[in-house]
């Protein structure tokens, strides 16, 4: 029986404290037409299912939180609750697009069911189609998330064949009963002690593999307990959400990677940054150098578990220099403040405490998530996350995949949330906003264009002075 991590649990635990939060990652996948049958969709979904078998698997609770929520098989699992069918109102451009993502994703799970849905979209623009593709972070975090693509999508025109389904829900009384008498016997069970003791003396085996460099930075981490400045981009928000995205070339952002020395991260942040700066400006509010810190979810993934569905990230939290006016030392201010906390080795620090929380006892473990999401949270302004995707060219159901927009939860007092997804060449970024209080986030999507342009025309003329001293 699989459990949940303290740290996919935590996603849980935060929808708990806040009722109105949905903590759900996705994406919209846009394909070419012609549009397909509903039904040759829903069967191509049963032809995949075997291929992730946590799809047929809900989560169970432990009374009393004397152990972690487990992956139990639903005996009820029907396809069709997961699987449904939605049209966008005309034109069906990203002013609609938009709203049904919104709609969507901001409707909580049902818990008592498998956590994912797909919505196959009909409406778009030139016969166009697409697919809302809907995970529970404790089910996924944006790697493994993205890498599922490759189990419902093709690397060619031509569909894979049906995978042989032999799944059939555990018997009654074949899986662990959570009953209080069964939760006492588990405790007390040498083989659940054994293995309690293998977990405590396995663990720090791992965390002394770099001791020295989580000490240090659980330091670099410690400052991140200084408040962010207020501004608008933090507070109270309600259930509802908004979306909008933006893209650029991943041609044009690496001719800047390579112009200025830095990362295609640096120069995505770089953006983000300066539509940041923008969306203050255009709200009256001065870009205070300590009000805009990011939550960058780092990835602890070991080279070939990306299809393994689970959490394994740590983080960094660094300040976004939106006091800067100029572009290029917006960038440089960036790439610094990025290395710095990599050199402090925060991530590492990150990754400390998360294996940590897997060795003590999951009901205090929960309980102290649980009330730090009760008190307000004033030390992240934003979350910008960004996760590569497939640059080959992907195909659903024998039709080519012309984009996929990624959407990124929040929660927490963060009001605006961005996610960064490449694929065949273009980097989109899916800007997530509170309905009431981030009305203007097409500011912020502009922003983020315009300032990339910036950077991309700061590149060329450096590229051609170089040429020019030559």
């Amino acid at each position: 029986m699989d459990r949940l991590t303290p740290l996919a649990a935590a996603f849980l635990d935060a929808e708990d404290v806040d009722p109105a939060a949905s903590l759900a990652i996705g994406s919209f996948t846009v394909f070419e037409g012609p549009t397909p049958d509903f039904e040759e969709f829903v069967r191509s979904i049963e032809g995949r299912l075997p291929l992730i078998p946590r799809y047929r698997q809900k989560v169970r609770n432990v009374p009393f939180d004397l152990a972690a929520p487990a992956w139990v098989d639903d005996p009820d699992f029907d396809v069709r609750w997961h699987v449904r069918n939605t049209a966008l109102p005309a034109p069906g451009g990203p002013e609609e697009v938009g709203r049904l993502m919104s709609r969507v994703m901001s409707r909580r799970m049902d818990r008592s069911r498998p956590l994912w849905e797909y919505w196959f979209v009909e409406g778009l623009p030139d016969g166009q189609w697409g697919i809302i593709s809907k995970l529970h972070h404790c089910l996924a975090d944006g790697v493994s998330g993205s890498d599922l693509f490759h189990l419902v999508l093709d690397t060619s025109p031509t569909p894979r064949a049906p995978v042989p389904d032999t799944w059939a829900p555990a018997p009654p009384g074949s899986t662990l009963a959570f009953t209080g008498a069964a939760v006492r016997d588990l405790l007390l069970s040498p083989v659940y002690g054994a293995g309690l003791l293998l977990k405590a003396l396995g663990a720090p085996r791992r965390l002394a593999r770099s001791a020295g460099a989580a000490a240090t930075g659980l330091l670099v981490l410690s400052g991140a307990v200084r408040p962010v400045h207020e501004s608008s981009l933090t507070g109270p928000a309600d259930g509802s959400r908004r979306y909008a995205w933006t893209e650029l070339s991943l041609d044009d952002v690496r001719e800047v990677r390579k112009a200025f020395g830095v990362t295609v991260n640096d120069v995505a942040l770089a953006a983000v940054t300066g539509g940041f700066r923008r969306l203050l400006l255009s709200r009256g509010e001065r870009p205070d150098a300590h009000a805009v810190r990011t939550l960058v979810p780092v990835s602890t993934r070991e080279p070939g578990t990306e299809s393994v569905t689970d959490n394994q990230v740590s983080l960094m939290l660094p300040f976004l220099p939106v006091d800067e006016p100029d572009p290029e030392q917006r960038l440089r201010q960036v790439r610094r403040r990025i290395l710095e906390l990599r050199y402090g080795h925060e991530p590492e620090a990150g990754e400390t405490i998360t294996t940590a929380a897997r060795i003590g006892p999951f009901g205090p473990v929960s309980w102290a998530i649980r009330t730090g999401f009760r008190l307000p949270q004033r030390q992240v302004a934003t979350v910008t996350t960004n996760v590569p995707g497939p640059q080959e060219t992907l195909y659903g159901l024998g039709r080519e995949v012309t984009g996929m927009l990624p959407y990124v939860p929040i929660a927490d007092r963060v009001r605006i949330g961005i996610a960064m997804f490449s694929y065949r060449g273009t980097l989109t970024f899916g800007v997530t906003g509170d309905y009431a209080t981030a009305p203007d986030i097409d500011v912020l999507a502009d922003g983020i264009a315009a300032s990339a342009a910036e950077l991309v025309d700061l590149a060329r003329r450096r590229t051609a002075e170089g040429r020019a001293q030559t």
